[in-house]
């Protein structure tokens, strides 16, 4: 029987989607579903839920829940990964307060900056664990990663995991079809083409029977932006450097230097950026999950259609070779040849019986390849500091990372550094 393996199988919603879209799949039929959390509580919540749905689905898949992880990897022939290590507490709860302790604000913190420097040199340890059990029980798997900070992890499974890796982010899946929808303007017949780095990509191309697109959609963007709206550093950026970045607002008001400063404030309330955001959501999502969890979990009539998910369609373009589009996070093997060749970078690709072979990219327009690099620099750095065990390079990342620099002195971004490594205590490996 072969085996799909899903590690943090804890995120239960999750699961239910991804596990939930492969049971409605026909070439999927008979594999196991191999379930793994380290959190035995939602292990065996995440089991009941599925097993119920095998019934409401009348799928032949089996779901089979482990406790121990090279068990769960043994034999798989693809592996899902949704982890997060250290949580929202303690550890988002510190990514988050002892930055504002310096005047350093973020909203999100999952991806880049300093939060973002801090959850990749917890979970890159784990990732590497994950990549040996994998060597040596599903040497020949593919690892579909969704967890951020996605461009680092993939990056660090591809180099030095030696795992056969695609991030997926769902950045690419919506970009069009959310700002069309935002704009008024109908999507129906569109083609688009998107490229960058993740949740940094670009909407390079966007035509409808080869017209382009884009005045029309910056001519509506410059009328919105007359109010106070959900996506406006977006559109700012759009105006700016010429091209609709993939990611969202409160994401890209920390990946650049332009909108959390010190010294005006005003910007917070010009932008409309949600500071905190993250926090936010997650005790929203915790607060959510006693109510939802009787819902799914003891319901024995769980209905389900498939979601937009990629993993499933991916499963099924290599079972069956019916080739597949995406937007996938991959390495730069000369795709985008005004970025460095050892970044993960993110394009069109597309999966079959051969596996996921990205396609050719050629230049970004120069000014957003310069705003990729940016992030790249961090994104590079922190993985020399997860790979060395050298603290120095903790302090290049935080001292190359767009915001933190244009916020803090060098010392001080030494200093909050120094600080997050204490409070991280055990959740980090040592750096010397």
């Amino acid at each position: 029987m072969s085996k799909i393996t899903f590690l943090g199988a804890g995120s239960t919603v999750f699961a239910k989607n991804v596990l939930g879209d492969c049971m409605l799949t026909p070439s999927l039929q008979e594999f196991e579903l191999a379930l793994f959390d380290i959190d035995h509580e939602r292990l065996r919540d995440s089991e009941r839920m599925l097993t119920n749905m095998l019934i409401t689905t009348g799928s032949t898949c089996r779901v089979v829940a482990y406790t121990d992880r090279k068990e769960a990897l043994r034999g798989a022939k693809y592996v899902v990964n949704a982890i997060q290590v250290g949580g929202y507490d303690p550890c988002t709860i510190t990514d988050f307060e002892i930055p504002k302790k310096y005047g350093l604000r973020q909203t999100i913190a999952d991806t880049l900056g300093i939060g973002g420097i801090f959850r990749n040199l917890r979970t890159i340890p784990v990732m590497l664990d994950f990549a040996k059990d994998m060597r040596e029980v599903c040497p020949d798997a593919w690892f579909l990663n969704y967890t951020n900070p996605m461009a680092v992890l993939t990056n660090v499974m591809n180099t030095y995991g030696g795992i056969k890796t695609v991030g997926l982010c769902h950045s690419v899946q919506v970009c069009v079809p959310w700002l069309f929808n935002d704009l008024g303007i109908d999507s129906t017949g569109v083609q688009s083409k998107i490229a960058g780095i993740n949740h940094m990509a670009w909407l390079l191309e966007v035509t409808r029977n080869g017209e382009d697109l884009y005045p029309e959609i910056k001519r509506r963007a410059m009328e919105k932006q007359k109010t106070k709206h959900h996506d406006m550093v977006r559109y700012e950026l759009m105006f700016k450097f010429g091209y609709y970045v993939t990611e969202s607002s409160e994401h890209n008001a920390e990946y650049h230097p332009y909108f959390i400063k010190k010294q005006y404030p005003e910007l917070i309330e010009k932008y409309n950026i949600p500071l905190d955001e993250y926090p936010r959501r997650c005790i929203h999502q915790i607060e959510g999950w006693k109510s939802m969890r009787e819902q799914l979990v003891n319901n024995q009539h769980i209905e389900h259609s498939r979601t937009h998910e990629y993993a499933s369609y991916i499963f099924d373009a290599m079972e069956t070779g019916t080739p597949f589009k995406l937007g996938g996070n991959v390495m730069n093997t000369g795709l985008i040849t005004n970025l460095p060749s050892n970044a993960c970078v993110e394009v069109p690709c597309f999966v079959d019986r051969s596996g996921v072979t990205p396609t050719y990219v050629g230049d970004l327009p120069p000014q957003l390849a310069a705003l990729n690099r940016t992030n790249l620099n961090t994104q590079l750095l922190t993985i020399e500091a997860a790979i060395t065990g050298k603290k120095e390079h903790i302090y290049h990342a935080a001292m190359l990372d767009p915001h933190t620099a244009a916020e803090l002195s060098l010392d001080d971004i030494v200093s909050l550094c120094d600080d997050l490594i204490e409070a991280h205590g055990n959740w980090l490996p040592k750096f010397v």
